[in-house]
């Protein structure tokens, strides 16, 4: 690989000795990881039978392809390993308020929604409105529940948000330098002044980020670079300005080591964070701090959310006689916004001054006279729960998701259905006679080859 020439000088003067070692880790192999969705249930055993990522209980080695029914239905996520260990560090409990500041495409979203276990809040947010897209997707296809998606920048988040969060995660947008080995283009626009570039956006969303954490809660900060710019030199200009605010431990397995105190202002204290180098530990560069706030009484008074519209008394009798027909979940807050239906998490403060994308799950439309349930309400579901559910082969999974129609050679009574393959939720169908309507996603839907249909 051809590493530029700035960036070997660079780490040749920072690492010495095991300059050597470093430099030659960027000629290995890149490794692959995803992640089990701990809310689904009887996953294939060949999903668990790949090594386990050491410090992440849902993470394997392993390739999982993006056309196969573990992947459309939810069951796995595609991360990169060292990529685990901000979820993992982050950790939050269930109950708890959490942002993912700057979000997309998905990964650790969906990773603290695993440890939230459908309960608290989540709010996602990215800045760029295409990314964003990708972000719903994702959080969608997990089946994430309790997540509110955003699409502002942090300095309006900030006047929202303040005192709120019991975790705030912002895996900052850096110079990249961990991910040359998987993505080489990174480096066609990598140095050294862009590192610098980077740590005065960095500090900008830090100053921000750190607003909105409440008093003793926490703030995870990453990324996936070894600049000391953007890490070590970046927590030293936290603790120096930010006094309510002091780096608390990090556990270090599986070859993650200890940050690099040298490499800022000498604080012992930055070593509590920790550096995944690819040549000590199987994964690619990544930086991980978690920082305190210290406690107080300084919350600040929040304004209830008021997000979209109430329910006519029509549109709430089209949401019961579907909810009651099939059998999912009832949802305590409700609203429309234009024809659509959400289920919207509790607590929320007053977002009016936000651009809010996703007001929490997407249930369904509402057309006339009628309820259509929502793709993300289907991957929401449990099928344990739901009572009106059908079981589909793998070959109608496969026309399902090319949209296709198929018919039953015994078909139940007419109306919506779970539909389920290999005991994984993959969208609603309605049953007409002997046919089952397609109602899978025009925009998400593909063909499945055989080379294709493999579960890892």
């Amino acid at each position: 690989m051809n590493l530029p020439k700035d960036f070997i000088t660079k780490y040749r003067q920072l690492l010495g000795a095991e300059a050597d070692d470093f430099l030659a880790s960027f000629e290995t192999t890149s490794l692959s990881g995803y992640r089990i969705n701990p809310s689904r249930h009887h996953l294939p055993t060949e999903l668990t039978a790949t090594p386990q990522v050491p410090y992440e209980p849902w993470g394997h080695f392993g390739t999982v392809g993006g056309r196969t029914l573990t992947h459309q239905s939810g069951a796995v996520y595609s991360q990169e390993p060292s990529a685990m260990f901000v979820g993992a560090t982050a950790a939050p409990q269930p109950g708890e308020k959490v942002l993912d500041l700057c979000a997309a495409p998905g990964g650790k979203t969906t990773h603290l929604a695993s440890y939230l276990q459908g309960t608290g809040l989540l709010v996602t947010n990215e800045i760029n409105r295409k990314r964003v897209k990708v972000l719903a997707e994702n959080v969608e296809r997990f089946g994430v529940r309790s997540a509110v998606i955003l699409n502002d920048s942090p300095d309006r988040l900030s006047p929202v948000f303040t005192d709120y969060f019991d975790k705030v995660l912002v895996d900052a947008p850096c110079s990249g330098e961990g991910m040359f080995r998987k993505d080489p283009e990174a480096m066609s626009y990598w140095s050294l002044d862009y590192v610098q570039e980077c740590a005065t956006r960095q500090r900008e969303i830090m100053t921000e980020a750190l607003k909105m954490v409440k008093p003793g809660g926490q703030l995870i900060y990453s990324t996936c670079t070894f600049a000391p710019e953007e890490d070590e030199q970046m927590m030293a200009w936290v603790l120096k300005n930010f006094p309510d605010f002091r780096l608390v431990p990090i556990k270090k397995v599986g070859g993650v080591v200890d940050a690099r105190p040298e490499w800022a202002d000498g604080n012992p204290e930055l070593a509590k964070a920790a550096r995944l180098f690819p040549h000590l530990m199987s994964g690619e560069g990544h930086f991980v701090a978690k920082l305190e706030r210290a406690a107080g009484d300084g919350q600040s008074v929040h304004r209830q959310a008021k997000l979209g519209n109430p329910l006519t008394a029509d549109q709430r009798k089209l949401w019961q006689s579907f909810a009651q027909q099939v059998g999912v979940s009832e949802f305590p807050d409700l609203v429309t916004v234009k024809d659509q239906l959400f289920a919207v998490p509790a607590g929320l403060p007053d977002l009016k001054k936000c651009h809010v994308f996703r007001p929490g799950l997407h249930l369904g439309t509402f057309k006339k006279n009628r309820f259509e349930p929502a793709y993300a309400l289907a991957l929401a579901s449990d099928p344990q729960t739901v009572q009106q559910v059908l079981s589909i082969t793998t070959d109608q999974w496969k026309a399902w998701v090319h949209g296709e129609t198929f018919t039953l050679e015994a078909a139940p009574q007419k109306g919506w259905y779970l539909l389920t393959c290999a005991d994984q939720p993959v969208g609603f169908g309605k049953v007409v006679g002997n046919t089952v309507k397609n109602f899978f996603p025009k925009g998400l839907r593909f063909t499945v080859y055989d080379t294709d249909n493999v579960m890892v």
